[in-house]
């Protein structure tokens, strides 16, 4: 009996005070309600938040999540936030979890709405959120870590969990944040600027890197319990300067001089799950073969990429290249870029079990480059069947046949737009 009550003290010294969660609430709250107005996400409008679905919202730092909290917040009167990235929280546990309620509950009345920031930060979360489903409560969380919050709602909220990606702004978005018209010199400022709204607000470069020194060490070093970062900021900036270009861990390993590839594939892994960087595999029809062949990496927005590469900063063919491997990732899970001896192309869509969709990235189709880039392209819609595929360049537009093949060339502004 003695046991059980020293262990009983001990753990309520753990637990964060309720007057510290109170105050949190309230101060989160006033913020919450002081913050200005926003510009609404195009992911808003494909979500609905439902009592018998978890709905998770997952990207990277700084992509506007947290306000897309509060624009769902907005169009109810009743509901309850938290955002887990408050250092007072530090420790808080999922047993805190009905503690914080009975304060919301205290404090703003029942709600049937519930948003919580950045989940992920909360062990065991997922436990809580299973047994509050279907009890006519919704949830709406988002998080940071794509391999955190998918093996987290594998385990507990399998089927009953709905997951969307948001990044920073779509080229639609900037130019409504920015009040511009689409066309070839908006694209250029996109293409070089990205779409991180805090960057967006002042275009000081000292916001895009003190970003990237944040999701390297809050989202990954501390995460992971990294303690030499050098390595990590070596692979990032490395892979930041080479967007589009291939790169296996192997060829990484001898970069940087590292003992073994285990840490280097790591690393590697926990970028992309703190969605810093996109991995494209090589497409092949045999698997194993697809695994070991090189990959190209594509950073998860323009801005970043520049702001910390002195080589990208100067890559405008890079540039638009990822701007177009962004836009399509926006839309799709499955893409891969095609390479034989006779030629490559930059992305194959692939649905429901086929490539659907080729194109092609270029800055300027001139005569130095016109046969490698149509070639590749034509290469790839003879292996899969397909009729018709699209060049993306900076302003040009054209339509043209090419080894019996429809070609459509797009200027960026237009492609970006969805005007093409």
């Amino acid at each position: 009996m003695m046991h059980r009550f020293i262990y009983h003290i001990c753990f309520n010294i753990a637990m964060i005070p309720i007057e510290t969660l109170r105050q949190v609430v309230l101060k989160q709250r006033e913020e919450l309600e002081l913050d200005e107005k926003s510009l609404p996400r195009q992911l808003s409008k494909g979500i609905t938040p439902d009592t018998d679905f978890a709905t998770v919202i997952s990207g990277v730092r700084r992509s506007g999540k947290s306000t897309l909290l509060r624009q769902l917040a907005r169009q109810t009167k009743k509901f309850h936030y938290i955002s887990f990235e408050d250092s007072r929280l530090a420790g808080f546990e999922a047993q805190d979890f009905h503690r914080l309620e009975k304060v919301m509950a205290r404090e703003f009345g029942q709600a049937a709405l519930c948003l919580f920031d950045e989940v992920q930060n909360v062990n065991g979360w997922e436990r809580y959120i299973s047994g509050s489903l279907g009890k006519g409560r919704k949830f709406v969380l988002t998080g940071s870590n794509a391999s955190l919050l998918s093996k987290e709602l594998g385990t507990l909220l399998t089927g009953r969990h709905l997951t969307y990606e948001l990044f920073p702004f779509s080229y639609q978005e900037f130019l409504s944040f920015k009040g511009l018209e689409a066309n070839s010199a908006s694209a250029v400022r996109y293409l070089q600027n990205g779409g991180f709204p805090a960057y967006l607000k002042k275009e000081k470069d000292e916001v895009l890197q003190e970003l990237l020194a944040d999701i390297l060490s809050r989202d990954i070093m501390a995460r992971y319990r990294i303690r030499d970062g050098q390595l990590l900021k070596g692979m990032a900036l490395h892979l930041a300067s080479n967007v589009g270009k291939e790169f296996s861990y192997n060829r990484l390993r001898k970069i940087f001089g590292a003992g073994s590839t285990n840490s280097i594939t790591q690393y590697g892994a926990y970028m992309e799950d703190g969605y810093l960087f996109f991995y494209l595999p090589r497409f092949d029809y045999s698997p194993s073969k697809q695994l070991v062949a090189p990959k190209k990496a594509y950073c998860i927005d323009n801005g970043l990429a520049r702001a910390n590469s002195l080589s990208f900063s100067s890559d405008e063919g890079g540039m638009l290249e990822n701007a177009v491997f962004l836009s399509l990732r926006r839309q799709n899970r499955e893409i891969y870029y095609f390479k034989e001896d006779r030629g490559e192309c930059d992305f194959l869509l692939k649905q429901k079990g086929r490539i659907r969709a080729a194109v092609q990235a270029c800055q300027h189709l001139d005569d130095g480059n016109r046969q490698r880039e149509i070639g590749g392209l034509t290469l790839a819609m003879k292996k899969f069947g397909l009729e018709e595929a699209t060049i993306v360049t900076l302003d040009q537009e054209d339509r043209f046949k090419a080894s019996g093949k429809n070609i459509k060339v797009v200027p960026s502004w237009k492609w970006l737009s969805g005007k093409n």
